[in-house]
């Protein structure tokens, strides 16, 4: 008997990643330990994909992991944002598209490619293999440089940041929240900033340079972050404290919807620039992609225009703000 082609579905390919040589490198450290890493490289290895798992250790330099990059097919970046950033940037330039697969607390990259946190999904965006090429940066701080994919900040934020480490294991993400509600009069100075050669002054509680622009849930930090216009958005915080700057993020999202003119202004101001330099008369904690690090300003940050291959599904205009 002949099947009827209007009822029978067309068998579904369960070995689309056939011969797809995969490097997965992860944090064991990463996020709270219920990651679906485990289920997700399973399912890899289910699609007939031939996985090669590393797992990061101290001390050991991130270009060490990535030497043999060129033989493989994908990358996967499996954990915190920092843990993702350090691997993009181990890899910037080498076109193997990468996936930054959320296993950290925030996951604010994931979340800026809007990929799901399921391993089935995520598995099908590895499948179908379509890949953003996106701008990185670069910071050096005394002498030593290091990569960023969503922003390095001096001030309000980074503070904020350290703050939040004790309370990130029991409270995850919402630690961040906690951390800036405490930040009700931070301190405030006078930054010396250079863009892209010229000099520029300000006081203020902070300056970010950012690459992506999506906060937790998606919501932007501030209107027109594009991460492949080869540009970084400079934010320079003039508010008092975190919570002022509430206002400038409704304005952030009444643009996204196209609602109109922005409704608040004064808390801050954005410049656009390749090459930023930022110091301060008071010496700030420094973070780039939510690691704190015990350095303090001066630090520079430069544009790697089109640096790494995100895999995700999303289009250019999804990861702009």
């Amino acid at each position: 008997m002949t099947a009827d082609p209007r009822t029978t579905s067309a068998p579904q390919d369960t070995h689309r990643l056939n011969g797809k040589r995969i490097l997965v490198i992860f944090n064991p450290k990463s996020g709270s330990g219920d990651s679906e890493l485990p289920e997700f490289l399973r399912l890899l290895r289910d699609a007939g994909a031939e996985v090669t798992e590393r797992e990061l250790q101290k001390d050991t330099p991130m270009s060490d992991y990535v030497r043999d990059l060129d033989h493989y097919q994908y990358l996967v970046g499996a954990g915190g944002d920092g843990t993702v950033s350090s691997l993009a940037y181990a890899a910037r330039y080498r076109n193997v598209p990468m996936l930054a697969f959320p296993a950290g607390t925030a996951n604010l990259i994931a979340q800026n490619l809007d990929l799901p946190t399921d391993a089935a999904s995520l598995l099908r965006v590895v499948e179908e293999g379509h890949s953003l090429r996106l701008d990185m940066g670069e910071v050096e701080v005394k002498g030593e440089t290091s990569g960023f994919c969503m922003l390095a900040g001096a001030g309000a934020d980074a503070t904020m940041i350290r703050d939040s480490e004790e309370l990130k294991g029991r409270f995850g993400a919402m630690a961040y929240v906690m951390s800036a509600m405490k930040q009700l009069n931070p301190k405030k100075t006078t930054f010396h900033l250079t863009i892209d050669g010229q000099p520029r002054e300000f006081e203020g509680i902070g300056v970010m340079v950012a690459n992506f622009g999506m906060a937790n849930y998606r919501l932007p930090i501030t209107s027109d972050i594009s991460p492949s216009d080869g540009r970084f958005t400079v934010i320079l915080m003039k508010a008092g404290n975190l919570v002022r700057l509430i206002p400038n993020l409704i304005d952030s999202v009444r643009a996204k919807l196209n609602l109109g003119d922005p409704m608040f202004s004064g808390n801050l101001e954005t410049l656009e620039a390749r090459t930023v330099t930022v110091d301060a008369v008071d010496p700030f904690p420094l973070q780039y992609d939510g690691e704190l690090h015990v350095e303090t300003t001066p630090f520079e940050a430069r544009i790697l225009p089109g640096a790494v291959r995100f895999l995700t599904a999303a289009k250019k205009d999804d990861v702009e703000t």
